[in-house]
């Protein structure tokens, strides 16, 4: 069983920053790629950026400049920094990531999609 579990998320003023986490644990042979999505009430989740193994990154135009995101593969863990946070990326932030559980299914490519609870995080005007 895979566990993704968040944290870092919170309140703080536009202007402001904070880094959110997420951590994979379980039977996990590797991960391909890892990535953060927000959902705002009322609204679809989209993503807000994402990561590949190798380190290769991209992001939604709305945060370009602004966030970044990261990753630790000795850890499983990936990271986004958030700076000058604005009111409209007031949102529930989920962590998500492909994972890969042994070697055959490595050489097969398979990977399988795993989600964190999600962490709110919301910005202050």
């Amino acid at each position: 069983q895979v566990q993704l579990v968040e944290s870092g998320g919170g309140l703080v003023q536009a202007g402001g920053s904070l880094r959110l986490s997420c951590v994979a644990s379980g039977s996990i042979f590797s991960i391909n790629r890892m990535g953060w999505y927000r959902q705002a009430p009322g609204k679809q989740r989209e993503l807000v950026a994402h990561i590949t193994s190798s380190g290769g990154t991209a992001y939604a135009d709305s945060v370009k400049g602004r966030f970044t995101i990261s990753r630790d593969n000795a850890k499983n863990t990936v990271y986004l920094q958030m700076n000058s946070l604005k009111p409209e990326d007031t949102a529930v932030y989920y962590c998500n990531a492909e994972i890969v559980f042994n070697e055959s299914d490595y050489d097969r490519r398979l990977a399988y999609n795993y989600w964190g609870q999600g962490t709110q995080v919301t910005v202050s005007s």
